[in-house]
């Protein structure tokens, strides 16, 4: 996954890890994000959810002490992000998810759905519990519309020229949080917290979507391995706090 910024391309906060140079990120070891979602065959959870706890999730483990100092997990937060912010989510149920939640990290809710996010391994280098779990299958609907955005929420736009898969639209979700996150202000992030890390993803409207790409918003541009185009641009993230903030 590749990314814009307002201004110089790193982020507002003193802290951020993103490096823009994609040559210097290339180089450095790779890492991934396993988060995996659990759909039971008989009441899997609704796409917006699934799509919105996974986003949460990946603000948990940012958020979480474990990731930071000299946290247990903080050395694997900090190589994964100083490469590319890979995330693969894979699906589990039964068993699979029981033996899943047993392994160190973080499970979140959303109104159906649940998701763990595990602390980032290397590439090649994935847990046996969460190798063998399947990355297709993860296809969701929602039953009808979700409702508009609530005022003042933080909302991740997906892009309504790109089609994406719900286990692709998840770890996109989960890109546009970080960005979002990499923006704010430490006084902002512990806000963001406090409140639950609320978020709405919602499809932008066509009409809008150039207006919301050219809003000095993080855009997350998709590095094309697997599903889309390189370059793609899958999600803009809109958070009240950045100076950009706007709604579609």
């Amino acid at each position: 996954m590749s990314s814009e910024h307002p201004g110089n391309g790193a982020g507002s906060a003193d802290d951020s890890p993103f490096r823009r140079e994609d040559e210097s990120r290339d180089s450095a070891p790779q890492y991934v994000l396993p988060l995996v979602v659990r759909i039971e065959r008989a009441e899997p959870p609704a796409r917006t959810d699934a799509l919105e706890t996974a986003a949460r999730a990946v603000l948990e483990i940012l958020g979480d002490e474990r990731s930071d100092g000299d946290g247990e997990w903080a050395r694997a937060m900090r190589d994964w992000q100083d490469a590319r912010i890979r995330k693969v989510v894979r699906r589990a149920r039964g068993a699979e998810w029981r033996k899943a939640c047993a392994l160190p990290g973080i499970t979140v809710t959303g109104k159906a759905a649940e998701v763990r996010v595990f602390p980032p391994v290397p590439l090649d280098g994935w847990p046996k519990e969460l190798a063998k779990l399947q990355v297709s299958g993860t296809d969701l609907d929602d039953p009808a519309p979700p409702d508009p955005a609530a005022l003042g929420e933080p909302v991740l736009w997906m892009s309504p020229e790109v089609e994406m898969s719900a286990g692709k639209a998840m770890a996109q979700a989960g890109h546009g949080a970080q960005l979002a996150w990499w923006e704010l202000s430490g006084e902002q992030r512990a806000a963001w917290r406090a409140a639950g890390y609320p978020l709405a993803v919602r499809t932008a409207a066509p009409a809008g979507w150039g207006a919301l790409t050219g809003s000095g918003l993080p855009v997350v541009r998709d590095a094309g391995f697997t599903e889309i185009a390189p370059g793609s641009c899958t999600v803009v993230a809109d958070h009240p706090a950045l100076p950009a903030s706007r709604r579609t």
